[in-house]
């Protein structure tokens, strides 16, 4: 599975990064904190949630708006 990273400036387009990415990334830091693009799709994003619960870490995520329009946000995770 690949998900969207946010976007580093707003004419930029989203990095991919997969599972096993941010396994390894995990394996070495213990927790970490990702930014993930608007246009994953919900069912992609319970997906991943869900797939790092059943390896019994903690996981945390938020919307983060960042401007006033609706379309203006990204996801925020925190997987302990």
């Amino acid at each position: 599975m690949e998900l969207k990273l946010a976007r580093t400036s707003i004419s930029a387009k989203p990095k991919n990064i997969d599972l096993e990415t941010i396994e390894d990334l995990l394996k070495k830091e213990g927790q970490k904190f990702f930014y993930f693009d608007k246009d994953n799709t919900h069912k992609q994003f319970i997906a991943f949630i869900n797939h790092f619960k059943k390896k019994g870490l903690s996981i945390y995520h938020k919307t983060v708006k960042y401007g006033l329009d609706d379309n203006d946000f990204m996801y925020e995770v925190h997987i302990l």
